[in-house]
């Protein structure tokens, strides 16, 4: 049960709050309560517009976090913790990250999901007791993720996490006054009531869902997972994947897209070592140090030579540092006596 404190503080928020038109709002035409819906939808998007400052922050410190080896953890319930996991499970499809880089707790497990489990956004311990076994530390970025900022799962857990050296950022939509100094990063779209009165799934949710996007996307984009608006770093699962990453290497390389697809099968399924080998005209393992080292943008400027007609002797000289370097590491040291 929540305690008295807690519930009192629930009824003065802004998403509990009776929206202006809900009254009247079962007695309208569903075509006129779906164009009230969708009204608050727009107003959700303009609530995230006003933050994207906020957002910028979040998703810089998401890149570092994954730049220097360190984990994104959404922590949330409910439609919060559904919303998070959703955009865990996005990143390797997507952008081939680690399953392990992304990572969602919801309150109450897995079986939260699909099905409410009663009580569990109220327990703090818990939401603590998870980041403990996930051993979050300072490379870490843990996202909370709570509508009325008072969740006790994941406020438990952000507490866990900062005294862990992690950093912190809150998203919701009933930022209270001083909240700021709990967390790192405050993301707070002000979205206001919800039509359903209480229920955070609309408005909220949105605006939650948009902020989800653009920090995942653009830390995504910035580590290089992203090449001339192809995602290069998909993982080839089905054959739809396979038809679009055949489809990305023709139209980035000028293939024929029989020729695209050896090309494909040579790189093991990745798109971006594909390009990177036709860039570099290197084999599979060169081609995949060279991408690591100057990104497919930095493989395009030395191939390019930035208009001038150095670029194929840059390309050279770049793959032979790098053939050479393989070479003494391959080769055996000295025999011990």
């Amino acid at each position: 049960m929540p305690s008295p404190n807690r519930s009192s503080k629930e009824s003065s928020l802004p998403t509990e709050r009776l929206h202006p038109l809900a009254e009247e709002l079962d007695r309208l035409p569903v075509r006129e309560i779906v164009s009230l819906l969708h009204r608050e939808d727009r107003a959700a998007v303009e609530a995230v517009r006003r933050v994207l400052p906020s957002v910028t922050r979040v998703a810089e410190a998401a890149r570092d976090a994954l730049a220097a080896g360190g984990r994104i953890v959404y922590v949330g319930a409910g439609t919060s913790g559904r919303l998070g996991a959703l955009d865990a499970a996005e990143c390797p499809p997507t952008f081939g990250t680690d399953p392990a880089q992304v990572v969602a707790l919801i309150a109450g497990g897995p079986k939260a999901l699909i099905h409410a489990v009663e009580g569990a956004e109220d327990d703090a311990a818990a939401g603590a007791r998870e980041i403990r076994a996930l051993r979050i530390g300072s490379r870490d970025l843990v996202i909370g993720i709570s509508a009325s900022a008072t969740t006790p799962y994941v406020v438990g857990a952000l507490k866990a996490a900062r005294a862990r050296g992690a950093k912190t950022a809150l998203i919701t939509a009933a930022a209270r006054r001083g909240q700021a100094k709990t967390v790192d990063f405050l993301v707070a779209p002000k979205t206001g009531a919800e039509l359903v009165a209480g229920s955070t799934r609309l408005k909220a949710g949105t605006a939650t869902k948009l902020v989800l996007n653009a920090i995942s996307t653009a830390a995504m984009v910035a580590l290089g997972k992203v090449y001339r608006g192809r995602m290069v770093d998909l993982q080839v699962t089905n054959a739809k994947l396979r038809a679009r990453a055949e489809r990305m290497v023709a139209e980035l390389t000028g293939l024929s897209l029989r020729r695209a697809r050896r090309l494909l099968k040579a790189a093991g399924d990745s798109p971006k070592l594909a390009l990177a080998m036709h860039f570099t005209g290197a084999s599979a393992p060169v081609a995949r140090r060279a991408v690591e080292r100057h990104g497919l943008r930095g493989l395009e400027r030395l191939r390019h030579g930035r208009g001038t007609t150095m670029g194929a002797a840059a390309v050279q000289k770049t793959v032979s540092a790098l053939s050479s370097s393989r070479r003494r590491r391959q080769q055996p040291g000295p025999a011990r006596r």
